[in-house]
């Protein structure tokens, strides 16, 4: 089976696969007309191109840097390029890929070229931004919680990381930074929760209460 044949059978996976927003283009290289270079097309109305048809901007850059005689130390090997962006003659957004298939003596045949259509997508990005982007650009989503208790244990977290370090390591000023954190948050509502914070910052329920009190 030869290499177009392959191609050809990858082109039409793909374009089953990812359906009518895909275009599938292959370009032959060394056909004897460069500028009917497309030897094989699915969705080819994403473009609107065909077979016969000649190469894009970035297929021609590839066929004139094919066609120049240059001695093997000056050769640049071509990448594969995957994932850029590119725009038809009436507005459309592609994301494209480009891969190039070269014969067993290196020389390059084939050019196979994805192209989706991600003008819609955009479009829909445009119009989510606005729902899911908070007012406040710099807040992070904050938990939910399942019961106080675990209320509780997250208003802990938050009030160690508010300090910065762990609470071994904790001086009376960090303590008292993360009790009135815990304070303002509401957290001494929770029944029994006095104990379990004074426990957790290894001070007495006396000497917790007076971290709350202390700026009054």
């Amino acid at each position: 089976m030869g290499r177009l044949t392959v191609l050809k059978q990858i082109a039409r996976d793909l374009a089953f696969q990812f359906g009518p927003e895909c275009e599938i283009v292959i370009h032959d290289l060394k056909t004897n007309d460069p500028e009917h270079s497309i030897v094989h097309i699915e969705n080819g109305h994403v473009t609107g191109r065909g077979i016969g048809d000649g190469p894009s901007n970035a297929v021609f850059d590839v066929i004139r840097h094919n066609n120049k005689k240059k001695k093997p130390e000056q050769e640049e090997e071509l990448r594969d390029h995957a994932g850029y962006l590119m725009k038809t003659a009436d507005g459309k957004i592609l994301k494209c890929s480009t891969s190039y298939i070269r014969d067993d003596d290196g020389s390059l045949h084939y050019v196979f070229g994805i192209n989706y259509d991600i003008t819609k997508l955009t479009m829909i990005e445009s119009a989510l931004h606005s729902l899911i982007t908070p007012v406040n650009k710099e807040e992070k989503p904050k938990e939910i919680t399942h019961s106080v208790n675990d209320l509780l244990e997250h208003l802990i977290e938050e009030s160690v990381a508010l300090v910065g370090k762990p609470v071994a390591l904790m001086n009376k000023e960090d303590k008292v930074t993360a009790i009135q954190f815990l304070n303002d948050s509401g957290a001494f509502l929770i029944t029994k929760s006095g104990d379990k914070v004074a426990n957790y910052f290894g001070i007495s329920k006396y000497t917790l209460y007076s971290y709350i009190d202390v700026n009054k």
